[in-house]
């Protein structure tokens, strides 16, 4: 998927950019930019900085990798915590979008970076980790085929940070049935659906809970191309039908999940490309859900498309039945989901936060 979050030691990580969290003197400190420097070979990478002398705050420079798993290390330099009217906030986007220009003018496809400022630079995390989820959000509307790692050394970072995060351990508590002996070997399997989906639902049932609801806020950017033939089954939904019309259509429709979704694209006036970036899925991925139409999507492709178009949990529940995946209140993936859902929230980013601090799978990470 094009955006994710990882736990891991940030100079271990496999990328073509290895972003580093550098002072403006470019010289090894601690954290961070000293195990970067030791990874990489410290009196290497010390005489390159050398060479570059000087980094300002909020902007990038680059250097090889060196004996890191990297081609290149963007060295960035963020801003320190005064108190948010110092302009910090402006400083720290420059950061990542200067990383990301670099990455760009590197023609690297893929990049690991860390939540800059988070740490001795005292940025508050959550804040820190807005700015980077957007700024990766703008810079992949820019560049789908790339890929991003925002990687911590902790889940608890992370889970410090979770957006309505009181309610959702509340919301947790009271509706995982976590007292039942039997929640263990529930919960593993319901979250095996992920891999193998449950069998294909009876569609003689007429679909009535599933309408179109109304169209989801799209980017002002001009509409994309549209995909030849994009309707749901054109032979049964005519053009210029409206979405009252298309949603008794649907109903009674043997639609298969990658047929509905189109239909659901379509009804909506949204592009595919409009579609997937929503998702956090990659161009190829859809692809494939768009020229198969059975294919059978692992349940979080399933619900990041779910989101990404907007769906109620009534309506996300009929698609992800399409490829014969159910929604279950003993696994903990299921349950966070609806959480959002029911609240509105579609940001497949931000609810992906929440799926790590928890420690399940990612929306958008399955094949």
């Amino acid at each position: 998927m094009p955006f994710s979050i990882v736990r891991n030691d940030i100079t271990k990580v496999s990328a073509d950019v290895i972003v580093n969290a550098a002072n403006e003197r470019l010289a090894p400190g601690g954290g961070v930019c000293g195990a970067i420097f030791s990874a990489a070979g410290f009196d290497q990478m010390s005489a390159a900085c050398e060479r570059i002398g000087h980094c300002p705050t909020g902007s990038a420079v680059s250097t090889p990798g060196f004996a890191l798993p990297c081609r290149w290390v963007v060295h960035t330099v963020g801003p320190i915590w005064r108190g948010g009217g110092s302009g910090e906030e402006s400083l720290l986007r420059s950061c990542y979008r200067s990383v990301f220009a670099e990455v760009e003018r590197l023609g690297a496809a893929s990049v690991a970076l860390p939540l800059v400022s988070a740490g001795i630079f005292g940025y508050p995390a959550r804040a820190a980790l807005d700015v980077a989820r957007q700024e990766a959000q703008a810079f992949l509307a820019r560049r789908p085929d790339a890929v991003v790692l925002l990687v911590v050394f902790s889940a608890d970072v992370v889970a410090a940070c979770v957006r309505d995060g009181a309610e959702l351990r509340s919301f947790i508590d009271d509706t995982y049935v976590a007292q039942s002996p039997f929640v263990g070997a529930r919960d593993r399997a319901a979250d095996l659906e992920v891999s193998q989906p449950l069998p294909a639902p009876d569609f003689a049932a007429p679909m009535a809970a599933m309408p179109v609801p109304a169209a989801v806020p799209s980017s002002s950017q001009p509409k994309g191309k549209r995909r030849k033939g994009a309707g749901l089954f054109r032979r049964g939904v005519q053009k210029g039908a409206g979405v009252d019309e298309l949603s008794e259509r649907l109903a009674n429709l043997d639609a298969s999940f990658s047929q509905a979704l189109l239909a659901l694209i379509d009804a909506r006036g949204l592009t595919d490309a409009e579609v997937y970036h929503r998702a956090n899925l990659s161009r190829q991925l859809f692809s494939k859900i768009r020229s198969n139409a059975d294919y059978r999507p692992t349940k979080p492709t399933a619900v990041a498309l779910a989101m990404a178009l907007g769906l109620t949990l009534p309506e996300t529940r009929e698609l992800l039945g399409r490829a014969g995946i159910a929604l279950s209140r003993s696994s903990r993936f299921d349950v966070i989901v609806e959480f959002y859902i029911s609240r509105g929230v579609y940001d497949v980013l931000l609810v992906n936060e929440a799926l790590f601090a928890y420690d399940q799978p990612l929306l958008g990470s399955g094949m």
